[in-house]
């Protein structure tokens, strides 16, 4: 293929040679001055440098991922793999196909047969940039060209940017092939098909022993650097917990126009999904708008159902920032403002264990201990309302017991972070079995969920379906509700609502 034969799509009307001629004239330079660096990278440092101390001596190889096809010939908007996003700093929607390196410092003499293990690593982006005006990619590449997706950053201005080394994407195979006998590498893998295959491919060409376990390995240590969160993360996710309080507001003042037009579930996602893409990047994960029954169908993302005066509406959304930390925040509300004594009786109990869960969210005690707080006050209630068919004791019993999680399946805490189940490849034994630790954010979501086709339900109570969650962080004291501006009372969301519809 030549310059002057660029591959297109059927669509795309060829180009002509007095075109091709033409393009690239009269046009205003790039900017000289280079952009300032981002906050994000401010911080990043500091992760790199924890990995380079976990593996001394060794490549390590970060993908961002690769844009996908959502139909035909567009692509879904693009989102970086975590761990590339948390420690180059890059957020929104860059760098698709990027990748980060982490190279060891290596003494090349006829001595060395491996990198110097106390050396540390020197980090490079390895990205695709902008294309000059004379190449074939700056007009015809619907998904890299300038004329089609915008003006891409150069090597110096990425750099800048990011404060990382910058090479051409094109140059990657070359730099992982360097050494390869004698440097260890280490890639996340199930990002970037391209990267691993490349890796491996190359592995084998040098006739380099190598298991995936130390590949998952690595995606372990990712994803546990990232359990306890540095300031500016921290303010990062109060940052997208007070644009959700927002969100939360407007869809609340909407109700009357969710009822009356119909798919009401659906309005509410658009009008928090409106207010996420413009205080945010986008929503941090699908938004669960469910009312009435659907509150009891625990990811209910359908969205598609009615919102009806009387009904509750179960809200579980969160607002991604721009640097990718998200919210996670539900409440379940009264469609019309005001609780019925039925719907009361189940919020004020899922209320009570939700309480019990975040007392218990404090350093020194184990992460399973906020859910096991919390589902006691669950089973004590369902006990009370003699819908529990043995003791509460024997329901909590881990081993013959259970019977209270027919009407709460799910875990009442997850770690959250640039992620919404954030660091979900960490170790058992620090996260499930771990100790909370200051700098720790977890959700606290109990929930108690009757579907109205559950007989052994009291009629009253029936379609009734009630999570309440809320973001915080673990300090050496109180834990911190991010999300408190919100109300969880009973009496307080009656109140805030009336506010907010006017009545």
């Amino acid at each position: 293929m030549t310059q002057k034969e660029p591959r297109l799509p059927n669509r795309q009307v060829p180009f002509s040679d007095a075109f091709i001629a033409f393009i690239p004239q009269d046009w205003a330079p790039y900017p000289s001055e280079l952009p300032a660096r981002l906050a994000t990278a401010e911080h990043t440092q500091a992760r790199r440098d924890a990995v380079s101390a976990a593996y001394p001596g060794e490549r390590i190889v970060v993908p961002a991922g690769g844009l996908k096809v959502r139909s035909n010939d567009t692509d879904h908007r693009f989102r970086p793999h975590s761990a590339f996003a948390h420690l180059t700093g890059l957020g929104t929607d860059r760098e698709p196909d990027a990748v980060l390196v982490l190279e060891p410092i290596f003494v090349d003499s006829p001595d060395a047969t491996h990198a110097v293990d106390d050396a540390g690593h020197v980090a490079t982006l390895y990205f695709k940039p902008r294309a000059p005006r004379t190449d074939p990619e700056f007009y015809a590449d619907a998904r890299y060209g300038e004329m089609w997706v915008g003006q891409r950053e150069s090597l110096e201005e990425m750099q800048a940017m990011t404060g990382l080394q910058c090479e051409a994407l094109a140059a990657l195979p070359g730099a992982l092939s360097v050494h390869l006998d004698r440097i260890p590498s280490r890639v996340v893998r199930n990002v970037d098909d391209r990267i691993t295959t490349l890796l491996d491919e190359l592995r084998r060409t040098h006739e380099v022993d190598f298991d995936v376990c130390v590949d998952e390995e690595l995606e372990t240590m990712l994803s546990e650097l990232r359990l306890i969160k540095d300031d500016f993360e921290l303010e990062q996710l109060q940052l997208a917990c007070d644009a959700t309080t927002v969100g939360f507001e407007a869809v609340v003042a909407d109700f009357p126009a969710a009822v009356a037009n119909g798919r009401g579930e659906r309005w509410c996602e658009g009008v928090f999904a409106l207010h996420a893409r413009h205080l945010g990047n986008d929503v941090g994960y699908g938004s669960i708008c469910a009312a009435g029954d659907h509150a009891t169908t625990l990811h209910w993302v359908r969205n598609d159902g009615e919102l009806r005066e009387g009904d509750l509406v179960l809200l579980d959304m969160g607002v991604e920032v721009d640097t990718l930390y998200t919210a996670d925040v539900t409440r379940t509300l009264p469609v019309t403002g005001r609780f019925t004594p039925a719907q009361r009786t189940v919020y004020d109990a899922v209320l009570a264990a939700q309480q019990a869960g975040i007392d218990a969210a404090r350093a020194g005690r184990t992460f399973h201990e906020v859910h096991d707080a919390a589902i006691r006050v669950v089973a004590e209630h369902l006990h009370a309302w003699g819908i529990l068919p043995v003791s509460v004791e024997e329901s909590l019993d881990p081993v013959t017991g259970g019977q209270h999680r027919r009407w709460m399946v799910h875990g009442t805490s997850h770690h959250l972070g640039i992620d919404v189940h954030d660091c979900a490849q960490a170790r058992k034994e620090f996260y499930r079995e771990g100790t909370l630790r200051p700098g720790m954010c977890i959700t606290v979501e109990p929930g108690i969920y009757f579907k109205s086709t559950d007989l052994l339900v009291p009629e009253e109570l029936r379609g009734i379906g009630v999570r309440i969650e809320d973001d915080i962080v673990i300090t050496d004291d109180d834990p911190l509700i991010l999300s408190k501006a919100l109300p969880r009372e009973a009496d307080a969301v009656e109140e805030w609502m009336a506010g907010l519809l006017g009545r």
